[in-house]
């Protein structure tokens, strides 16, 4: 399968539909991070944290690379959940060169597109509000294991050795 996803179609399918499926873990690579409302049960929104904090106490692992430090809101959402903060289940990483913008699943289905992870980029927002967004979903096995041995290389550190913005990085991995 591989499913063009376009503006609002990227929160349906990605945010509501697939990401409360997980089952073994989630990566997600953002350049930016803002605080993110999603439906949780009908007419009922919550910060996108919230499904985390779901998938935490599941037993998924979460890993989450970002490119700067995220707002005020979302701090202060991020502080209602104490998995975020006190569990195993959750890394996360601020990485100033990171762009990519996926989000991997289990290592079973991919999103790669344009979206930040903020309400905005997913589609969240009204109409007038959003961004205009692109970006493919794919059940790919060979696109999904090149992705996630690029994701692993990147989160591991491997590229921090040679990185020439050690000097803009505030917690380099490696």
């Amino acid at each position: 399968m591989n499913e063009l996803l376009l503006n609002e179609q990227i929160y349906q399918r990605v945010i509501l539909d697939l990401l409360p499926t997980a089952e073994k873990f989630v990566w997600i690579a953002t350049a930016d991070i803002k605080d993110m409302y999603v439906e949780r049960r009908k007419g009922k929104f919550d910060t996108f944290l919230s499904v985390f904090a779901d998938l935490i106490r599941a037993g998924v692992d979460i890993r989450l690379i970002h490119a700067k430090e995220p707002g005020p809101r979302f701090r202060k959402d991020f502080d209602r959940f104490p998995e975020l903060i006190e569990s195993e289940h959750f890394e996360r990483f601020l990485c100033p060169r990171n762009h990519m913008k996926c989000i991997l699943i289990d290592g079973r289905i991919a999103f790669v597109g344009s979206a930040n992870l903020t309400g905005a980029g997913m589609g969240a927002k009204s109409p007038r509000r959003r961004n205009f967004e692109a970006g493919f979903l794919t059940d790919n096995k060979e696109t999904i294991s090149r992705l996630m041995e690029f994701f692993d290389t990147f989160y591991l550190g491997d590229f921090c050795k040679d990185c020439g913005r050690r000097d803009v990085c505030p917690d380099p991995v490696a």
